[in-house]
């Protein structure tokens, strides 16, 4: 595999030169900032150079670049692999209510016996990811590595995209299929929040929209414990995610974020389903805690141990804007501290999502929220 990262910088243009890996094996992934939907001129000319390649991208809340965290930038990575085969396959989402059927359309339209790996990128907003996420379960072998995340808008929660076939679009889902006996993926999820106050029973819910804890509304729980910044929200409600789980007796813990939330019915909106009978805690940030579960993250991909300690590797970080609001100036911390555990050598983009897509350890996906996750693909 051949790889090279580069950046793209308003009113500076481009770090380097466009490598010439243009092939019908070439990977183009292109994070941006969401100004891009519009003064589309740097995408355009990625699309120009790669013709032949699988261009996929979306905007963010700050992109990731190598151990640097930008705004109003393109982190770009261009990968042409050497054996590893690859298909690319978006679908246009109506509403929230479709998002278990893209997700099964995506994954159905990818599936062959060598697939290895699924890269999936989507709106932020008119997604529900859990359910997008169910989609794509659905119709996969649990062998199959799905990582990947949701697009942000900043702090603003107005507008997302995803690249599509005319450019930027909203309302999309893109998804690359990775296939070939060489290809190596690893992947780690990992939060750092720890959880404080009672657990509650989600008493009324509906999909992805909280309307009682406890049967109290669920708003209202939220503004006692935000207190004066309740009037900030739904950005300030990043600050206190929700840890979610089955049961007394269930281990595994999956974090919702806020997007919206609805004056009227005085309830919330998360980026991922909220089922009625779940245990609900709110969460806090430690700052330490969350820069080393971003270590370990890196870990769970395989790390330095890994077999692709030789030839090129290429990392894709996905964080939690919410995270990135916890961490204020040290966010950059939590971007070095997973690098520093990865192969020597590897290059790395990302961005700060609504949302990320991984296996929570194993086997299917999941979508988490307030994460920091990586993939690394590699063809050694």
């Amino acid at each position: 595999m051949q790889l090279e990262t580069l950046s793209y910088v308003a009113g500076e243009g481009w770090s380097a030169a466009l490598p010439a890996l243009d092939s019908d094996r070439t990977l183009v992934v292109a994070f941006g900032a969401p100004r891009f939907g519009e003064g589309r001129e740097p995408l355009d000319e990625l699309r120009a150079a790669y013709p032949h390649a699988r261009l996929t991208g979306c905007s963010t809340s700050g992109e990731i670049h190598g151990t640097e965290l930008r705004d109003d930038s393109l982190s770009v990575a261009i990968a042409r692999f050497d054996d590893s085969l690859l298909d690319l396959a978006r679908t246009h989402v109506a509403g929230p209510e479709r998002s278990f059927d893209a997700g099964r359309e995506l994954a159905l339209s990818l599936t062959r016996d060598d697939l290895r790996a699924i890269l999936v990128l989507s709106d932020g907003l008119g997604v529900n990811g859990s359910e997008l996420v169910r989609g794509l379960n659905s119709s996969l072998s649990e062998e199959v590595v799905v990582t990947g995340g949701l697009a942000g808008d900043g702090s603003r929660f107005k507008r997302t995209w995803v690249l599509g076939d005319r450019g930027p679009e909203s309302g999309l889902v893109t998804a690359v299929g990775l296939y070939g006996e060489r290809l190596r993926v690893g992947h780690g999820s990992k939060g750092g929040w720890e959880r404080f106050g009672p657990e509650r029973r989600i008493t009324r819910s509906q999909g992805n929209t909280l309307y009682e804890l406890d049967g109290r509304p669920a708003l209202d729980l939220y503004k006692e414990y935000l207190g004066p910044r309740a009037s900030e929200l739904p950005a300030s409600g990043l600050l206190f995610p929700l840890a979610l789980r089955s049961g007394t007796n269930d281990s595994k813990v999956l974090v919702r974020t806020v997007l919206a939330v609805d004056e009227a019915s005085r309830s919330m909106t998360f980026a991922g389903n909220t089922p009625e009978g779940y245990l609900a805690q709110l969460m806090r940030a430690n700052f330490d805690r969350l820069i080393e579960g971003a270590a370990s993250a890196a870990l769970s991909t395989g790390g330095k141990g890994s077999p692709t300690e030789t030839g090129d590797v290429l990392s894709i970080a996905i964080s939690c804007v919410g995270r990135r609001l916890i961490l204020g100036e040290r966010t950059e911390e939590e971007i070095e501290a997973a690098l520093d555990e990865l192969p020597s050598g590897t290059q790395q983009v990302g961005f700060y999502s609504y949302g990320e897509i991984s296996p929570y350890a194993s086997g299917h996906c999941d979508l988490h929220n307030q994460t920091m996750t990586l993939t690394t693909i590699a063809e050694p």
